[in-house]
């Protein structure tokens, strides 16, 4: 029995229309303390034998500073018997309330922490501020056994890309961090600017709150790029997600001119919310994209806010929103098809 809810839980295999790749969609069952919506997800890394999922860490709203870890071969396990109750371990960020205060007294405010990436026991940080703030921040830290320590010395301002009218975009940061090169890549969320997009590449061996980072150009990208995976050198698998709200959302909106991706969020006269994979790759300094795989109908209401490779598939996981409440944790394995 306990292998036939296996297989319910992976659910159908579903195309992605003329696209290349193909995966079975299995929804892990997380325990409770994880599944909380308020931990607010917005990152997550594979390394070692272990899957981090990093809460964005509202300080303003009194959350804790926190990663979680749980160990990839109970994941596997869980994937094969769905009863199985995954363990897990929380580890504390310290040096973030100083990290914050340094940032506040630098005129910019705090909202949380968005993407996660680890080089071996090097953890980058990005934090992304409120939308009038011009700048967003790199952190770094160490990883150990009990905590992410962070380095309370270390707070590397990244200017925010403006609108041809030096607005800036609205609840934009920089969402995605990856690693190439030697370099820690961070990616911007919005990367549909009329004139050159970019991402920046910062150098790792010189890595200092004083460092300039260079501007690697990215191909025009519609609607949101919320997390990065490494998949192979120089080449990444991303999540890209739109939400159909209006308002500041609506910066995200394609125009109608732009048909192939018009019409993969237009509905009956107004807007769907719309979540796919991309890949990217660097090459000569310069980011290209394409499709990968569309989320099935019933999961691009997600706000998918969390990506890692492993083993030929993906790891994804949202921040809280749901299509429907209650809001809920949810983490996803995307199984490769053989």
């Amino acid at each position: 029995m306990k292998y036939l809810l296996a297989l319910l839980c992976c659910g159908v295999l579903l195309p992605a229309r003329a696209q290349q790749a193909q995966f079975t969609v299995c929804n892990l069952r997380l325990p409770k303390e994880l599944a909380y919506y308020d931990n607010q997800f917005s990152g997550l890394a594979a390394s070692a034998d272990k899957l981090y999922l990093m809460s964005e860490s509202r300080l303003q709203d009194k959350a804790e500073a926190k990663l979680y870890t749980v160990r990839l071969a109970d994941l596997d396990r869980q994937l094969a018997d769905t009863t199985y109750v995954l363990p897990y371990q929380k580890l504390p960020i310290t040096g973030l309330p100083a990290l914050r205060a340094k940032i506040a007294a630098a005129g910019q405010r705090y909202e949380g922490l968005e993407a996660l990436l680890l080089v071996q026991d090097a953890v980058y940080l990005s934090v992304e501020t409120d939308t009038p703030s011009p700048l967003c921040y790199l952190l770094k830290g160490q990883l150990r056994a009990d905590a992410v320590v962070l380095d309370t010395t270390f707070l590397l301002p990244l200017a925010k890309p403006l609108a041809a009218d030096g607005s800036h975009i609205y609840n934009a940061g920089f969402e995605a961090l990856a690693e190439a090169n030697n370099q820690v890549l961070a990616f911007f969320e919005f990367n549909s600017f009329p004139g050159q997009n970019h991402i920046y590449g910062l150098d790792t061996s010189h890595l200092s709150s004083a460092s300039v980072p260079v501007k690697l150009p990215l191909a025009q990208l519609p609607f949101r790029l919320t997390d990065v995976t490494a998949v192979g050198k120089n080449r990444f698998t991303a999540l890209n997600y739109f939400f159909k709200g209006g308002g500041g959302d609506a910066i995200y909106r394609t125009p109608a001119s732009d048909l192939p991706n018009a019409q993969l969020i237009l509905d009956q006269g107004g807007y769907k919310n719309y979540s796919r994979l991309l890949t990217i790759e660097l090459k000569d300094n310069t980011l290209t994209w394409q499709p990968l795989w569309e989320f099935p109908e019933q999961y691009r209401g997600y706000n998918w806010e969390g990506i890692t490779a492993y083993k030929g598939g993906y790891f994804v996981i949202n921040d809280k929103y749901t299509p429907s409440r209650p809001y809920q944790t949810t983490l996803l394995y995307l199984q490769p098809r053989k």
